[in-house]
């Protein structure tokens, strides 16, 4: 089993060096195995491919523990998109080789759609009494909304591309979150 959990980790690693999805002799040697270790524990690169997103999934969650949910707007709004964008910092790598090489692979869009999910609930969890001022339709459009602004591209956007600091790009996405809820119901 640690030879495996060691050939998972030497992919996310080479991923977040190197876009370019890696070789199984560079798996191998970052892990300190064999190509034939890699592939008497997964049969494929795609095998594991999965294996390295059910790992990151896992560890994402863990490392994604909801804070001030009882805070105030500001208070929820900046847990939220820092942890956010905590998140998207580390798996940014993995998410796009996850992207780039799903295929028509049902379990890696199973995957996504979990990922998406995963999201669409934390802001859930994050902005209840927000939300539940909303219609149905209003309220599916603003969830759709928000999870579109805070994707893994939108970070590496702000990041990449316009050399936003993690402080920087975490108000950008504070400030339009903030604009797209409704009102606070005063309690």
């Amino acid at each position: 089993m640690r030879t495996k959990q060691l050939i998972i980790e030497a992919y996310l690693t080479l991923l977040r060096e190197d876009p370019q999805v890696p070789t199984a002799a560079r798996i191998a040697e970052r892990a300190g195995y064999s190509v034939r270790s890699v592939f008497e524990r997964f049969p494929d690169l795609h095998a594991l491919r999965v294996a390295a997103t059910d790992y990151a999934f896992t560890q994402g969650n863990a490392q994604a523990v909801p804070r001030d949910l009882d805070g105030d707007r500001q208070a929820r709004l900046k847990a939220h998109v820092e942890t956010r964008g905590w998140i998207c910092e580390q798996w940014l790598p993995l998410w796009r080789a996850l992207n780039a090489n799903k295929g028509d692979s049902e379990e890696l869009n199973a995957r996504i759609a979990l990922v998406r999910q995963a999201v669409l609930k934390r802001i859930e969890l994050m902005y209840p009494s927000e939300l539940a001022a909303l219609g149905g339709v209003e309220r599916r459009q603003i969830l759709i909304a928000i999870e579109t602004l805070i994707d893994f591209e939108s970070w590496a956007r702000m990041r990449e591309y316009n050399g936003l600091s993690f402080a920087e790009a975490c108000q950008v996405w504070i400030h339009a979150i903030d604009r797209l809820l409704p009102p606070t119901p005063v309690s």
